[in-house]
């Protein structure tokens, strides 16, 4: 199925295409935690952060995972996805072993056990959202390119490789875009 044909809908991923150049979303994978008629959100996958989640916050002290740009919406406040439904109560479903959110008192007492390890969960400070429509809007722009992705590619991906690879995975006509200059203008 050609990407640009491929469906928004809650898993599946958004490729920035290279010529955008916001601040957040310029060379973004953003993962869709939700997509309705209401809107949409997601966290971007690919922008780690100079800091770790101990240095973020004295709740998780000593936990030195590290901590992701997650989007412009909300950056005052703290994220999570994980694969561990088994001990993270009310976690939403985003596909198949991977949720958005849940209890967060029992992920901090959980952490403090060792009983989840930076493997297990990613946090993100901020994440991505679209009102009714304006994902929709900028679909048709072409800002975006719609995938599909598994737990396997979201969580071992190395996040600094993940645009140039989901890329490459669209085929041989998305290829060129992985050399896309900063900015086109210099060239």
């Amino acid at each position: 199925m050609e990407p640009f044909k491929i469906k928004p809908n809650t898993g599946r991923i958004l490729i920035s295409v290279p010529f955008l150049q916001d601040f957040y979303f310029r060379k973004s994978v953003v993962l869709l935690a939700d997509h309705s008629s209401e809107g949409s959100f997601g966290i971007i996958l690919n922008k780690p952060v100079e800091v770790r989640l101990s240095d973020v916050s004295s709740d998780f002290e000593g936990f030195d995972a590290p901590v992701y740009l997650g989007g412009p919406v909300k950056t005052d406040s703290l994220f999570f996805i994980h694969t561990r439904p088994d001990l993270i109560a009310d976690g939403i479903k985003i596909l198949d072993g991977l949720y958005w959110g849940g209890n967060i008192e029992l992920v901090k007492e959980l952490i403090k056990q060792h009983r989840l390890t930076a493997a297990d969960i990613r946090f993100y400070v901020g994440y991505s959202g679209w009102v009714p429509d304006q994902l929709e809007r900028e679909l048709e722009e072409k800002s975006w390119v719609v995938s599909v992705t598994d737990l396997q590619e979201i969580i071992t991906e190395n996040p600094m490789e993940m645009w140039k690879h989901s890329l490459k995975k669209l085929g041989k006509e998305y290829t060129f875009w992985v050399n896309y200059p900063p900015d086109p203008i210099l060239n």
